[in-house]
């Protein structure tokens, strides 16, 4: 059932900011409005406005696309350039080619596409889509709250670091609205959300169906969930250590939503991981034969200058129904 807490460890009322995961979300905006045949958009493009991506060069390519078909000048992304690319070995061709990255390779420049290509639709200025005011934000915004069944007033807001708005909600809230992007037709009728199921369910496939441009093809956890476990899960991170899982049904399992956050922000990126992995293990969703391309997740090694193994992280907790909680 939506919205019901089934397992849980730590407090699943705590209020941390979406970050990067909301994107999923509020990509439905341009869904809704229309933008996939205004642009005649392709999945793959789909996904990678919905993603954190690595800035590599398939990436920058498919957004060139999209901007081209649009008429829109790159100049008019305002993500800037803050650790990008993130895929260091794209980082270190491009130093080793004297090539200063611009903003298209930042790993929120899919995200702020999107926005662009709302305001292009409405007739809008581009000039200032990144403020809370702007037509386009406005119309993001206003998606964001459709899916978390609240209205754009009633959100928390802070700013994220890439200029736009973020959105802060409760773990269980985030755990059920990835519920509901990974079974968008299992949404009860009398939900508010019904009417989003078809754009969710758009947004859902494209991610599925293109895991590298939701991540990248390097070390990207989200990327390596939905290609290793294809059909059963939709996977997306934020920044400072939250992840949201949505898991498909599957035979007798019905549909299910995971919201992990690591408290202190995870900055050696080996708890997240391994809790995330570890998170599905116990709910049946990765199987032992899956650990063999999730291992280096699950228990994220360390090594010595000889490339020998050292340490590994391993996640150490048993998610507790909640009728068994005191």
């Amino acid at each position: 059932m939506f919205g019901r807490v089934v397992r849980a460890i730590g407090d699943p009322d705590h209020v941390t900011t979406l970050r990067s995961a909301v994107k999923p979300f509020g990509l439905l905006a341009l869904v809704e409005a229309g933008g996939i045949e205004s642009f005649d958009l392709t999945p793959a493009e789909l996904a990678v406005m919905a993603s954190s991506h690595s800035g590599e060069d398939l990436h920058v390519r498919t957004l060139q696309d999209i901007f081209r078909r649009a008429r829109i000048s790159q100049s008019a992304l305002a993500c800037g350039v803050e650790h990008a690319p993130l895929d260091a070995l794209t980082a270190m061709r491009l130093t080793r080619d004297g090539e200063r990255p611009g903003p298209i390779r930042h790993n929120c420049s899919g995200n702020h596409t999107a926005l662009l290509l709302l305001a292009r639709l409405g007739d809008w200025p581009l000039d200032g889509y990144w403020e809370p005011t702007h037509p386009a934000m406005r119309a993001f915004t206003a998606a964001v709250a459709r899916a978390y069944a609240t209205s754009p007033d009633r959100l928390v807001t802070a700013p994220d670091n890439c200029g736009i708005p973020t959105f802060a909600f409760r773990l269980r809230e985030i755990a059920w609205a990835f519920a509901l992007l990974a079974a968008p037709d299992a949404i009860p009728g009398s939900d508010i959300r019904t009417a989003l199921a078809d754009s969710i369910r758009k947004v859902r496939d494209a991610m599925i169906a293109n895991p590298e441009m939701v991540g990248g093809t390097r070390d990207r956890l989200d990327t390596a969930l939905m290609k290793e476990l294809p059909g059963r899960v939709v996977s997306k991170g934020g920044a400072e250590a939250l992840r949201g899982i949505g898991v498909l049904p599957r035979d007798d399992r019905p549909p299910s939503g995971v919201a992990l956050r690591i408290s202190d922000g995870d900055g050696s990126d080996r708890a997240g991981r391994a809790a995330a992995v570890e998170t599905l293990v116990q709910l049946g969703v990765v199987r032992e034969a899956d650990l063999r391309q999730l291992g280096p997740y699950h228990r994220p090694a360390i090594a010595d200058p000889h490339g020998r193994i050292v340490a590994q992280a391993v996640a150490s907790f048993d998610l507790a129904p909640v009728g068994e909680l005191v």
